[in-house]
């Protein structure tokens, strides 16, 4: 199945840790399925933006140094799924994160007729996403991307594309920031794993594959659960 077959709107919810590559997929399943990927922090700067009512309240919210209440981004997702562009669907990214989100959500998608479809699990290996991530550079002046075990550029220290030797590290990219990071995701997510599980649409793919290999399996999946 893919975008010209898809006859009904799907959810779906990505779920993975840092460096899992969640963005890269997203992308890959909109192209794959016409999907739209809706991430919070993108939501909430819309509506600001466009100046609706959630939005207006959520920037009054911002502006006071507050978080902004589970209702008002309910109240931004339910105007943002009205919207033609999503007619085929979503992939949220970065919401639901707790249970309580999770259970309005579900409450907000029966209200329209619609369902989770599948929560897809990125799944790693923490100790590999450490070296993965850690590892990782890039050429300050071109951006060029490097590995120290996966990508070295021919000339240590000098990228192959530009010849710059201005290699930068980001500085949450440090292997105990990095499995800090990892250790947060895990007892945050665990519940939502849970959640999903129950309710029979927890779909779990290995993300430690090669990338052609994870988005093989997510489109897989994804057409199984839209089917």
């Amino acid at each position: 199945m893919d975008a010209a077959t898809l006859t009904k709107p799907a959810v779906l919810i990505l779920l993975g840790p840092p460096g899992a590559g969640k963005g890269t997929q997203a992308r890959l399943l909109e192209q794959k399925f016409g999907l739209v990927q809706l991430s919070t922090g993108d939501l909430l700067r819309a509506a600001v933006k466009a100046g609706t009512e959630a939005g207006l309240q959520a920037k009054a919210v911002m502006e006071a140094g507050d978080l902004v209440s589970d209702e008002i981004v309910i109240a931004i997702l339910r105007d943002r799924l009205g919207e033609p562009d999503v007619a085929r669907g979503v992939i949220l990214d970065g919401f639901p994160r707790t249970t309580v989100q999770a259970e309005a959500l579900d409450a907000l998608l029966a209200s329209t007729g619609q369902k989770i479809n599948a929560a897809i699990s990125l799944e790693v290996d923490d100790a590999a996403m450490v070296s993965r991530i850690s590892g990782r550079y890039t050429c300050g002046d071109c951006g060029e991307g490097y590995h120290d075990t996966f990508k070295s550029p021919d000339v240590y220290g000098i990228c192959d594309k530009c010849g710059s030797g201005n290699m930068v590290r980001r500085a949450d990219d440090k292997a105990e920031t990095v499995a800090s990071r990892l250790e947060a995701y895990h007892a945050q997510t665990a519940p939502l794993i849970a959640y999903y599980g129950e309710r029979g649409v927890l779909k779990t793919v290995d993300a430690m594959l090669a990338i052609d290999d994870v988005a093989s399996a997510i489109q897989q999946t994804t057409a199984e659960a839209i089917a």
